[in-house]
């Protein structure tokens, strides 16, 4: 056998094939290990060495580092702060059922009355339960109240509850009496309704199918209020007492009353009894908003007349209640030919007069006692001078068939009268903002020894000045409230702003708005900033703080109001209703799909509703909103769509 035929099988052996495998593993290994140990740092080991052989170890370390390359340079260590501190809590509690912040609460167990506010909220429909275990909410469509309801207003229409009254010798007939059970229908408009013809046309002329009542035309055509021309009603601008027109009747106060100062000093008033409302229509030319009220009575459509024709207006009666205004609220009240009997009982409904009036503010009557000399108008003349003059009030001027007084400023009167004068003056202890179903009193209201309500600014500071009555508002607040009120108007700017904006509301024609929970009037306020040309009836809830005496003092109108009842104006009132957090806050006292029939009662065919409420309640809402006939959508606010708020945007389609 030949040398090389034995090197030959020795190489085609098994075991050197494994021998070269191992050897290139190896080396593979090694030089893995080399190439990754570079990525890594080891921490030093400090050994303890003596100080007879420290120079031995230098000298070897340098050695060895002078045969090595040079390490890499210690990377930096980052400098990590710790977390902030959370923000200092000043207060904490549970938010109590009238939105503010209460320290004492007691956690319990379930609460099993939570199922029947549930279906309450639904208005007692069917609600189901999906498959993901989320409450959906299924509400039947609503169907259309008889014909006859047309221009139902429930609290005022009630004749059950009416025909069980003892006694309506002093009006009481006229007040509100709400039925047990609330409206489960939609209001129908009367045949051949139009939408509404827009303002500053509509103070002179509306649509006969709107508001189709002739029994004011037989009555008062001759006085020049109203008359029907085809398929319109016009009105000249007279009244009983100022047949020749509004505007030369407004001219002859002026010159009365060189103070009065219409749309300077004069922003806000109250015109009672006020017919069509042709007095407060052309007092809004001269800058002046004027609240026009009567009671649903004989002329029962005149406040819906004053309503279609862009004026602001609302149903209301001297009766036994007081009026749902605050103390200091109007700088001049007006009465002409209003048929109220001012003396009666001690003179209790001019004492309500004298509480709503602001001091050194003017009441303005004009009737036929001032100037007719019948022994029994002149009895009834002699009669009011004598309950103006206990009352402090002085006769400013008396000409024609005019007669004007003016309310003192402070109680310096009040309180140098003779000892057991009458009236005497209200308990120290009257609220006199205390207004929802409370009883007229016989006594003078008090005025604020601080001077709050007398002293606000002229028009149109007074939009943006916080007043000094700001501060007596019962609120819990730990900040400046003037700041609140800034803030409110700045924000609610900016949110109006947009809606004009996104929404064109200026092609909207805007004229009568409803603002469901006003706060400090931000919303009105915004309004007339950004120049559109509407009224906004500004309501408070009962449910919350009472800033209705700020919404005066700011220029603006409104009243108190519970909105688990209806509200107390006729049916297709307003153009526009703004819900701004009410649901979040009602849902606890009130049945919301009652509160959304009663919006869908006061807006007209073609008026748009916003709702700006907790995401939570979005869905609920909206099914409510299309069971009504709605057209709904939920938009995003400006704070995106990750925001825990919403706004829902309905339509009613004529």
């Amino acid at each position: 056998m030949k040398l090389s035929d034995v090197g030959l099988d020795v190489v085609k052996t098994p075991r050197l094939v494994k021998l070269i495998a191992f050897a290139f593993l190896s080396i593979s290994t090694i030089f893995l290990f080399n190439h990754f140990s570079d990525s890594f740092s080891y921490p030093s080991l400090r050994l303890p060495v003596s100080s007879s052989s420290s120079s031995n170890i230098t000298d070897a370390i340098q050695t060895s580092v002078t045969a090595e390359a040079p390490s890499p340079p210690p990377r930096p260590r980052l400098k990590i702060s710790p977390p902030p501190l959370p923000p200092t809590v000043v207060r904490t509690g549970i938010i109590d059922e009238n939105g503010a912040m209460s320290d004492s609460f007691e956690i319990g167990g379930f609460d099993p009355d939570s199922v029947d506010e549930l279906k309450s909220a639904t208005g007692d429909k069917e609600a189901s339960v999906d498959n993901d275990s989320e409450i959906g909410f299924r509400i039947e469509k609503f169907n259309f109240c008889d014909k006859k309801k047309t221009d139902h207003i429930p609290c005022l229409d009630n004749e059950e509850e009416i025909t069980r009254l003892n006694s309506s010798d002093r009006g009481e007939k006229y007040e509100r009496h709400c039925p047990k059970q609330s409206l489960d229908c939609l209001i129908p408009p009367p045949d051949g309704y139009k939408k509404p013809i827009p303002w500053p046309q509509s103070r002179d002329k509306i649509w006969f199918s709107n508001v189709p009542h002739t029994r004011l035309v037989e009555d008062k055509g001759g006085q020049n209020w109203i008359r029907r021309e085809k398929d319109k009603f016009v009105f000249p601008g007279g009244g009983t007492q100022f047949i020749h027109g509004a505007d030369q009747y407004l001219d002859q106060i002026s010159q009365m009353i060189p103070g009065i100062k219409f749309g300077i000093h004069t922003r806000v008033a109250l015109d009672i009894g006020c017919g069509v409302a042709s007095f407060g229509a052309f007092l809004m030319q001269r800058n002046t908003t004027t609240l026009s009220v009567a009671p649903k009575d004989v002329h029962e459509n005149q406040i819906q007349f004053a309503l279609e024709r862009g004026v602001p207006a609302m149903v209301a009666v001297f009766a036994t209640r007081r009026l749902l205004f605050p103390s200091q609220s109007f700088e001049m009240i007006h009465c002409s030919r209003c048929r109220i009997n001012w003396t009666r009982d001690d003179g209790i409904l001019l004492l309500e007069v004298n509480r709503m009036l602001r001091a050194g503010g003017y009441f303005v009557w004009a009737a036929q006692p001032v100037y007719k000399h019948e022994d029994n108008l002149q009895e009834q003349w002699k009669e009011m001078l004598d309950l103006t003059n206990r009352i402090c009030w002085e006769l400013i001027k008396k000409e024609g068939y005019i007669a004007v007084w003016r309310k003192p400023l402070n109680n310096s009167c009040y309180v140098n009268r003779e000892a057991g004068a009458k009236p005497p003056l209200c308990r120290s202890d009257d609220d006199p903002d205390d207004v929802w179903y409370v009883n007229l009193k016989p006594c003078i209201t008090r005025l604020p020894d601080n001077g709050y309500g007398a002293n606000v600014s002229t028009w149109p500071a007074r939009l943006h000045d916080p007043p000094e009555r700001l501060q007596s508002i019962q609120m819990d607040a730990y900040i400046s409230r003037k700041e609140i009120m800034k803030a409110e108007s700045r924000f609610w700017l900016e949110v109006v702003e947009s809606y004009v904006r996104v929404f064109r509301w200026k092609e909207f024609k805007l004229r009568n708005v409803l603002d469901m929970k006003a706060g400090f009037g931000g919303f009105a306020a915004a309004l007339n900033d950004l120049g559109l040309d509407c009224w906004v009836m500004n309501v408070v809830p009962i449910s919350g703080f009472n800033t209705l005496p700020v919404i005066y003092d700011r220029g603006l109108v409104g009243t108190m109001h519970d909105w688990c009842e209806p509200f107390d104006t006729y049916p297709r009132t307003y153009d526009l209703i703004h819900a701004a957090f009410l649901f979040s806050v009602e849902k606890k006292r009130c049945n919301i799909t009652n509160i959304m029939l009663e919006m869908d009662r006061m807006l007209r065919p073609e008026g748009r509703v916003y709702i700006r409420d907790s995401l939570s309640l979005m869905d609920q809402l909206q099914q409510v909103a299309k069971a009504i006939g709605w057209t709904a959508g939920v938009h995003d606010t400006g704070e995106g769509p990750h925001a825990s708020v919403r706004i829902l945007i309905c339509d009613k389609r004529m």
